[in-house]
């Protein structure tokens, strides 16, 4: 179990990639022995914020033009996931998402958010997904959005090994950031893609992410492609649902959104143009909008 002084420790070898606006605040906890660090910003209602599982994912680089706006109107909580940011780096190998599921709703008893409305950029939307269809749901919140999260991949196309494939370079990680944006300005801006680069490389991030993609080679389930809809049964999620994609998603089919609209009872998707897998980070205008109208409508 890590005491104080650890965490202390550990939140030095990252501080440096952290960059929080006024009035954003980050703390750190222990959930069940595990540091598990978060940025909270705003009052009144909670709204939990989950990133997203590419190397270098953290809070802070997934939501850093939706805290401030969402704070303007709720009590904005978004975790460092295991294995993130300056959360412990921790890795299940025999139930991952369970263990990550099991840390979340723990997390969120504990910071007083349990049962709040939530939503999740590309991992993110598929863990609250995975939840809400599972037999026994473990977060229930009052509603979901799912930004790209879940739903059909593009397994085989250059931009999704790039996100596999990676190796700690520069060079490494501007593919990574060609792969999750469309405007070409991002992966040009040396600033932006060493500023991802650095949360990836911290102590234990770049080997809990890549440990996920581990599969033994002597099964043969190794073989078989992986379900494209991460073994989620969309019919059962019972929770009102919105999924925002990007129109011009690198790493999903165009129409992806349907099969998850289809099959959801309560759910709607919007589509934000000029915006790849995370428009959050792209249009955040359009899509604060869509978030706040959303999140008003479904507290009403």
């Amino acid at each position: 179990m890590l005491d104080q002084k650890s965490i202390e420790k550990r939140k030095e070898s990252v501080s440096k990639v952290q960059k929080l606006k006024a009035g954003v605040k980050r703390h750190e906890l222990l959930v069940d022995g595990l540091e598990t660090s978060y940025i909270e910003a705003g009052s009144g209602k909670p709204v939990v914020l989950l990133h997203g599982g590419e190397f270098g994912g953290n809070a802070e680089v997934c939501w850093e033009a939706t805290i401030p706006f969402l704070a303007q109107h709720f009590r904005v909580i978004a975790p460092d996931l295991l294995g993130f940011g300056r959360t412990a780096k921790i890795m299940d190998f025999v139930d991952g998402r369970g263990r990550r599921l099991r840390h979340l709703a723990r997390f969120l008893e504990l910071v007083g958010a349990s049962g709040a409305p939530c939503v999740g950029n590309s991992m993110g939307g598929m863990l609250l997904l995975f939840d809400a269809a599972s037999p026994a749901p473990l977060l229930q919140p009052e509603c979901i959005v799912s930004i790209a999260g879940a739903g059909a991949l593009n397994n085989d196309s250059e931009h999704m090994q790039a996100l596999i494939n990676y190796d700690g370079s520069t060079s490494g990680m501007r593919k990574i950031v060609e792969a999750l944006f469309h405007g070409r300005q991002w992966a040009a801006d040396d600033a932006y893609v060493e500023r991802r680069r650095e949360s990836s490389l911290a102590p234990g991030a770049w080997e809990a992410v890549a440990s996920a993609r581990f599969r033994r080679p002597i099964e043969a389930e190794a073989k078989e492609p992986r379900k494209q809809s991460g073994g989620i049964i969309y019919e059962k999620v019972t929770v009102p649902t919105l999924v925002i994609a990007g129109a011009n998603d690198k790493l999903k089919p165009q129409g992806w959104w349907n099969e998850l609209t289809d099959a959801i009872p309560d759910s709607r998707s919007v589509v934000i143009t000029e915006a790849g897998h995370c428009p959050q980070l792209e249009q955040p205008e359009a899509v604060n909008k869509v978030l706040l109208d959303f999140l008003t409508q479904s507290g009403s």
